[in-house]
């Protein structure tokens, strides 16, 4: 019997959404336009996330670092890892990351010929380094480092240009050493590196880290151990993969990504608000779209509520059927939106998203990738058609406040 009365109300709802064929089909294509925007633009939004970040870091910073405790807010040359190498071949053995690289870093003023500039030297480990890193696929001339030992230096672009450095130049280095002595070496530039970050180009050098090592006094000690998962979902479980390995090294701490990069970190989370504020906006549109409908449906419909409160229909009845009638144009719309963002999304997913002029965006930005792959998950896929779904059914309480009080004579006599 109940199911017999379900389904009555059930087709009732569904023959009067249509009594007003037109405005329910636009009412319809506005709520799956809608939702088609959502489940089209949010995995392409987080896809593109995840390239900007993984491009990033893949530029220096690397997914993650351990360092000695208190380097990272003072960076001084003393605050050094003992045993960096051989730490780093124990976590490279595990094979739970693509890359593990030692590295030292140091600031130095390098001087030419003709003129003398500040930067940074960073001793790397030549046989890993291209794996944590795309500074040594990014050489404009030259070559790379070769041995661990070797007395030579690659140079940043900008650098080159400001001390006027061409290959097999010869730059004098002078610094502090670890142990406050002084750190001076001339050694030869055997490349030059453009990334396309103009400040990273214009202060960054490297040279083989035991020879960093020999000149700067270190021993056999580092700054930091980079590294590199295997795929950038996996991000944010490093740190505490890493932790494993530091049982016994209270002096040591894992830096996660968000740390080393703050700034990256601050511009996703800026534009995800700048996204957020587009969504609401679009949602009001589309709440001020199912209040329109269902107060015209609710107005135009006085006579029959006030017929049927008359026959004896209680009002919270004809609530729950204008509200099925709510439910049912709002599905169909989501289900819609859903069908075609989703498909179009399957389709990016295996031949990439892109747009003209998109590469050399991307390129000026240090990201020479050919396309951006949506990244599907459930807070992608459903968030957006969610937030329709209840903010579409709360509107449409608002109209069936009238019914409750009418009155059925004075219903019946609306023209």
């Amino acid at each position: 019997m109940n199911s017999r009365i379900g389904g009555s109300i059930f087709s009732l709802a569904w023959r009067n959404i249509w009594r007003q064929r037109r405005r329910s089909l636009l009412t319809i294509s506005g709520i799956g336009f809608s939702a088609f925007l959502f489940v089209f633009i949010m995995p392409i939004q987080f896809g593109a996330y995840d390239l900007i970040i993984d491009n990033s870091l893949r530029t220096f910073t690397g997914y993650a670092q351990i360092q000695k405790k208190g380097y990272l807010e003072d960076g001084q040359i003393h605050n050094t890892i003992g045993g960096a190498s051989s730490l780093a071949h124990t976590i490279r053995s595990s094979e739970e990351f693509d890359a593990v690289a030692v590295r030292a870093l140091g600031f130095a003023l390098l001087s030419s010929a003709d003129r003398s500039y500040g930067a940074q030297i960073a001793g790397v480990q030549p046989k890993y380094e291209p794996g944590v890193s795309i500074l040594p696929k990014k050489l404009v001339q030259g070559r790379y480092l070769k041995q661990e030992d070797a007395q030579e230096i690659v140079v940043g672009a900008s650098l080159a240009r400001n001390l006027k450095l061409k290959i097999g130049d010869e730059v004098t280095i002078l610094g502090t050493g670890k142990d406050g002595s002084l750190a001076a070496t001339i050694v030869p530039v055997v490349g030059i590196f453009k990334t396309g970050v103009d400040e990273f180009d214009r202060h960054m050098t490297q040279m083989p880290l035991k020879a960093f090592q020999e000149v700067f006094s270190m021993g056999r000690s580092a700054h930091n151990i980079t590294v590199i998962g295997t795929n950038i979902q996996e991000i944010e479980t490093i740190p505490a993969k890493l932790e494993q390995f530091l049982p016994n090294k209270k002096d040591l701490r894992v830096i996660s990504w968000d740390e080393l990069a703050p700034g990256i970190k601050q511009g996703l989370e800026l534009d995800k608000a700048s996204g957020l504020i587009f969504m609401f906006i679009l949602v009001v549109i589309v709440v001020f779209s199912i209040f329109n409908t269902f107060l015209m449906s609710v107005l135009e419909r006085t006579r029959e509520f006030g017929l049927m409160l008359a026959l004896g229909s209680k009002p919270i009845h004809i609530s729950r059927l204008v509200m099925l009638e709510s439910m049912l144009l709002t599905l169909l719309g989501l289900v819609a939106g859903l069908a075609i963002g989703v498909s179009l999304n399957l389709y990016f997913l295996q031949v990439g998203f892109q747009y003209p002029g998109m590469q050399e965006i991307l390129e000026q930005y240090n990201m020479p990738v050919d396309a951006i792959y949506p990244q599907f998950d459930l807070f992608t896929l459903f968030f957006g058609p969610l937030v329709i779904l209840l903010a579409t059914n709360m509107a449409a309480w608002i109209p069936l406040l009238r019914i409750h009080r009418l009155k059925p004579t004075e219903a019946m006599r609306t023209v």
